[in-house]
């Protein structure tokens, strides 16, 4: 089943989080390398691609996951986490409609 992670920023963690971004990025490839991942990005702090020193405001990852506690298990181990860049994460069953 799919999985939507919601997460969301701390205040004044870009520093964090640019620092534990590789190690992030790689856990997110191995998920696409397995042909689990739909989609994953950051929320810019503002509207814009870019958003420089505003940073982000939090992260959205929609992965296959066997059930709700491994997709846990998998945001819990987050470097992200770790690293105190996320205040909450948010973990929800997510049906993807389209595309198909």
């Amino acid at each position: 089943m799919l999985y939507a992670i919601i997460a969301g920023d701390h205040p004044d963690s870009l520093a964090a989080r640019r620092k534990a971004r590789p190690a992030h990025l790689e856990r997110l490839d191995a998920l696409q390398a397995e042909g689990r991942l739909i989609l994953a990005g950051p929320h810019p702090a503002v509207d814009a691609a870019d958003p420089g020193e505003a940073g982000f405001s939090g992260s959205l990852v929609v992965a296959e996951f066997e059930d709700l506690t491994a997709a846990r298990a998998w945001a819990d181990a987050d470097p992200y986490v770790a690293a105190g860049v996320y205040r909450e994460v948010v973990i929800k069953p997510f049906l993807q409609v389209l595309p198909r």
